[in-house]
């Protein structure tokens, strides 16, 4: 029988990357964005769903979403969406064998694929980056 070992780690142990590098905490920043996306998604629904109450109970719901609270929330948003797109997109490109090639025979001089990825995977965070500050002015100073 197969001895079951201790997650001593606790929720550092899925969230922390330690010795596993840039990937690992961009999986560990995919997922939690991905929960926080799923999050929004249903207080959306839930919110649009109380129109169907009539102009006065939906007035009292956007009224209360109109503290500063929630502007910060919507733009946590803005930023989610833009880094799971991109990430998705690179992890979608990446698994095709498009961006870092696909497997080879391994024969000496070895090549890493690593020695590959990382470049990729700071150009496509750049891109992230850029679309996430294009959201904060869009989102702070032309939406007025």
């Amino acid at each position: 029988m197969q001895q079951r070992l201790k997650n001593r780690l606790g929720l550092w142990g899925w969230l922390g990357g330690g010795r596993y590098g840039l990937d690992r905490y961009a999986y560990s920043l995919h997922r939690l964005t991905g929960l926080g996306i799923l999050a929004y998604f249903i207080m959306h629904i839930f919110v649009t769903g109380q129109r169907v109450g009539g102009p006065e109970n939906w007035d009292s719901t956007m009224a209360a979403f109109g503290s500063p609270l929630f502007k910060v929330g919507e733009f946590l948003v803005v930023l989610a969406f833009a880094f799971h797109a991109i990430n998705g997109i690179r992890l979608i490109l990446v698994e095709l064998g498009w961006l870092i090639g696909k497997p080879g025979v391994p024969s000496f001089p070895y090549s890493y694929s690593t020695l590959r990825h990382k470049p990729v995977f700071i150009i496509f965070m750049v891109f992230a980056a850029a679309l996430m500050i294009i959201g904060g002015v869009d989102f702070y100073f032309v939406m007025k």
